[in-house]
């Protein structure tokens, strides 16, 4: 058995069935070895973006890794954006990246790179397997690696020696690490917190976004008079009718310097201590007023759910679900304004849906609108780097299969990453995509005023995606996706419906004044 078969047969004993893939001549012995050992679901990626960000969409729903399968170090190179965002998810994934011969890297032939340098910036974990004998414990390694809490990246670079060599030994699954419990003295200093009488505010992240996470912190709120507000950007979220309301943190940092400016206590739950995205001139970094103290009741590798249970039980307080009592949204019609889209996608939306939110500014009003929309899980782009909205929402129809994914998409980000709807045709993945089409980068001139500049002529042309105007419809059935445009709410209404009904993918370009 030769070493990429060992490593094959690894992952699929260590529970890793899928594997994201982009391969080139250092990776055959791997594709080879998927006919000798059956059983992954192998799913190509036209771009190693798209990759990345599917297998990190995957393990949101999933809850267990994908592997990614990735040429050398340039081809892992383009992939980094996007796990850089899985990193900032906490989501395991097992990048498998192929490399040259151990006896010709010495030679510095062309794609020779830093392969080892360029994963550590995104990785929990890097190794080199050198012998076809290491390939298989190696692997093991590297999916326990990926599910240490709070989980991560897990680089596994595999010389093509290495690969086609003979001695390769499947290893069995190493156990799986469990999260920490978070220690007594946190959970009393968030009841003194909470029991103080001053504003307190308790910032969620994580799996606290979550039932059951949810349902206690909720409880918690109301027994206590506390401010519920989740981080800006999370992993994945469980939100609409009967579920807590929780807010975002504002993205602009005036709203977000408002919402959080009257507190004096903050108790983190997995979650950060928040910054704003960017530096402004004259305004702070840290969002929270400097008098606020910080209370951190669980880190990302802690049990935060379980810590939040902890706290009830030393609150006294009912942990059973709140029902939330409100009818859903009215569907709106006419104009497409911010405002009336976000009403009439949480009029519309459909039950158990997976909504993938890439629609930057336009998407503001998203969260507050689909409050009382079906319920739903929401995905967001935890790590800034644009372009993973549609690699999100093809990893998480793989990872949830029978849920219908709804990816709300920015119109430049949607450039970046394109090719993602090649693979959900190719996959026939349910997933409809509403292409917002404001023909610019709207959110860049927010920036500009934001860091005290000037908009003149060329910024204006720098941030136009018109000249010409793009072809949504066109490029999506180029890639093999059906696709309409709509220019009024009551054209989207009536394609969104349709295309939730169908099987396989749908672009809706809706037109933006």
């Amino acid at each position: 058995m030769n070493g990429a078969e060992s490593l094959v047969r690894t992952l699929l004993a260590c529970g890793v069935d899928t594997c994201f893939a982009n391969p080139g001549t250092s990776e055959m012995h791997f594709v080879a070895a998927l006919d000798r050992a059956p059983g992954m679901h192998a799913v190509l990626g036209m771009f190693e973006g798209v990759v990345a960000g599917a297998a990190d969409g995957y393990a949101r729903m999933a809850g267990k890794p994908a592997a990614t399968l990735l040429h050398c170090g340039p081809g892992l190179a383009n992939g980094l954006a996007n796990f850089h965002n899985a990193r900032r998810a906490h989501v395991p994934v097992v990048s498998i990246v192929g490399d040259q011969a151990t006896y010709h890297k010495p030679l510095d032939p062309l794609l020779a790179a830093d392969t080892a340098g360029f994963a550590a910036g995104v990785s929990t974990w890097v190794r080199t397997a050198h012998h076809p004998r290491e390939v298989g414990a190696a692997a093991a390694e590297a999916v326990q690696a990926a599910l240490a809490p709070p989980g991560g990246v897990a680089t596994l670079i595999l010389p093509s020696d290495a690969s086609w060599g003979e001695g390769g030994v499947p290893a069995a699954p190493l156990p799986s690490p469990s999260a920490m419990p978070v220690a007594d003295a946190a959970v009393a200093d968030a009841a003194a917190a909470l029991l103080s009488g001053e504003p307190t505010v308790i910032i969620l992240g994580g799996a606290t976004l979550r039932q059951p996470g949810l349902g206690h912190v909720a409880a918690i709120a109301a027994a206590t008079g506390a401010t519920l507000i989740a981080e800006t950007f999370n992993t994945r979220a469980a939100h609409g009718i009967g579920l807590p309301n929780v807010a975002r943190i504002p993205y602009p940092i005036d709203p977000a310097i408002a919402a959080l400016g009257h507190f004096r206590h903050a108790i983190l739950v997995d979650a950060r201590d928040p910054v704003a995205f960017f530096a402004y001139p004259g305004k702070p970094s840290r969002l929270l007023p400097p008098a606020a103290k910080v209370h951190l009741l669980a880190r990302p590798d802690e049990d935060g759910v379980e810590a939040l249970a902890q706290l009830a039980d030393v609150l006294k307080v009912s942990t059973a679900r709140p029902v939330q009592a409100a009818a859903k949204p009215a569907l709106a019609g006419g104009a497409v304004t911010a405002e009336a889209f976000a009403q009439s996608l949480a009029a519309l939306l459909p039950d158990d849906a997976i909504v993938v939110d890439e629609a930057l500014t336009f998407g503001f009003p998203l969260h507050a609108a689909t409050a009382n929309a079906a319920p739903h899980d929401c995905l967001q782009l935890t790590g800034g780097a644009i372009g993973d909205g549609l690699p999100l929402a093809t990893g998480a129809a793989i990872g949830a299969p029978g849920r219908r994914v709804v990816a709300v998409q920015a119109d430049g980000s949607a450039l970046y990453t394109a090719q993602a709807l090649w693979t959900q045709a190719r996959e026939k993945l349910d997933v409809t995509t509403v292409l917002l089409s404001n023909r610019r980068y709207e959110i860049l001139f927010g920036e500009l005023a934001g860091v005290g500049a000037t908009a003149g002529s060329a910024s204006r042309e720098l941030f136009s995606l018109g000249n010409p105007d793009l072809a949504w419809t066109k490029i999506a059935e180029g890639f093999g996706v059906e696709a309409a445009r709509a220019e009024t709410l009551d054209q989207f209404n009536d394609l969104f419906v349709s295309a939730n009904r169908r099987r396989g993918p749908f672009l809706i370009e809706l037109v933006i004044p």
